[in-house]
């Protein structure tokens, strides 16, 4: 799980850090920079924003306004000393709302929307072995083109390490000129972002020309295998992908390996 906290007083920060240091809660600060924290949630994944309200250049209902246009399942949550309820919201923040934490807040009350955060964040399952696909809290995930879904797989086969638009395209496009390449590529990109977008996951950073996994809540069976050599491994991966049989020869060391 991973929060962004803006506010204007350090000693606010510093005692929001206090109690969640020892969460297991990834997190980034931000002092009253606008521009900062719109910025680092289009860029990177986050589930949450814990924002002041009253701030001397930020006013938090606006920002929260311009966080949901940016991420729209973002969930938000107040920090404030004021008197604001529901009521006191449009409905477009409302929406996106968990609740308010009131100055000087109560670490109780954080950790219940801590955990709230973290239930109503997906959970997805990926199966790799024989076929591809994925399930988000059991249900098969419908990809929007068949690039889309085999760029997803590509990913999540380099296991969290960065996908280039030059690497994909000599997995996905090795065939077409250039500058199709590149135009097959950013179609499949907006497509696998509306898929995902459409499913509540936003586990993917979408850099430029660069995607970058977030691991934190994808369960997969390769991923499992790699680690243990126990799994349902029984000669097949990914395979109606062609690239997929790269990864074949290390799969097989570990089968014979776990056979030992």
């Amino acid at each position: 799980m991973k929060i962004v906290v803006v506010d204007d007083e350090m000693y606010a920060l510093q005692s929001f850090l206090n109690e969640i240091i020892d969460c297991g809660v990834e997190y980034k600060f931000f002092k009253d920079d606008e521009n900062a924290v719109l910025d680092y949630v289009g860029k990177n994944t986050v589930d949450a924003v814990f924002s002041d309200i009253g701030m001397p250049s930020i006013n938090g209902l606006e920002l929260a306004e311009k966080l949901i246009a940016l991420r729209h399942d973002i969930a938000i949550v107040f920090i404030t000393g004021m008197p604001i309820t529901m009521s006191d919201l449009n409905e477009t923040v409302k929406a996106n709302t968990l609740g308010f934490l009131y100055k000087p807040y109560n670490a109780d009350k954080l950790a219940e929307f801590l955990n709230l955060i973290k239930k109503r964040t997906p959970l997805l399952s990926v199966k790799m072995f024989d076929g591809f696909n994925c399930f988000v809290d059991g249900k098969l995930v419908i990809f929007s083109s068949a690039k889309a879904k085999e760029l997803f797989a590509l990913l999540i086969a380099y296991n969290g390490n960065s996908l280039s638009m030059t690497d994909a395209i000599n997995h996905l496009w090795e065939n077409s000129d250039a500058e199709k390449a590149k135009v097959l590529y950013r179609n499949a990109v907006f497509r696998l972002r509306k898929t995902l977008t459409d499913v509540g996951l936003n586990c993917i950073n979408f850099g430029r020309a660069l995607l970058t996994l977030d691991k934190t809540y994808i369960q997969c069976d390769y991923w499992d295998y790699l680690q243990s050599g126990e799994g349902a491994y029984r000669g097949e991966f990914c395979k109606s992908f062609d690239w997929s049989l790269e990864y074949l020869p290390e799969l097989d060391r570990i089968a014979e390996k776990s056979k030992k």
